[in-house]
């Protein structure tokens, strides 16, 4: 068998909240909304090939004991689009806390959404850097300074390969 990620589904408190900013900051579209077993529903996606992505289901707690979402993660084309949401969040009152980092592998900012579940919005690099590495990293710099640094940062780490050499290895790791 070989399966490939799909969607999320997440408990919400406050589906209105939740959906305008899911709606609002990652620009998802709603594509569904129903009620199943007494809870309302609503599907977003950010693609039309993908019916949804998100599904965000009315019911959590308030308090919650423990949040067990350790991150939802959202690549972007690029560079520019990943400062150009740097920007949406910091004009966004619902966020609470902006931290842009680098993996090495990935340009990634992370942030909470209204309920506290952690989002990562990132583009990859070209490189495959071993992880976990997490280093912070400062977006409002010039594009060339950003790329030029990073690369100097990660290409001495052990394991630094080009991601398409990286690739191929685990390509063949999951043959056999």
């Amino acid at each position: 068998m070989s399966a490939s990620f799909s969607h999320a589904g997440i408990f919400v408190s406050d589906l209105e909240l939740m959906a305008s900013f899911y709606q609002r900051v990652l620009g998802l579209t709603e594509t569904d909304r129903g009620v199943l077993n007494g809870a309302d529903i609503r599907f977003l996606s950010a693609s039309p090939a993908e019916h949804h992505q998100i599904v965000l289901v009315a019911g959590r707690p308030r308090e919650p004991q423990f949040n067990p979402i350790n991150q939802l993660s959202f690549r972007v084309a690029d560079l520019s689009a990943l400062r150009a949401m740097l920007v949406t969040l910091r004009d966004e009152e619902d966020v609470q806390s902006i931290s842009p980092v680098s993996h090495g592998n990935a340009l990634s900012i992370y942030f909470p959404d209204p309920e506290g579940n952690r989002l990562e919005v990132y583009i990859d690099t070209p490189w495959y850097v071993a992880q976990p590495l997490r280093v912070e990293v400062d977006l409002d710099r010039p594009e060339d300074d950003i790329w030029r640094d990073l690369e100097s940062a990660v290409s001495d780490l052990p394991g630094f390969v080009p991601i398409a050499d990286w690739r191929t290895a685990i390509a063949k790791r999951m043959q056999s």
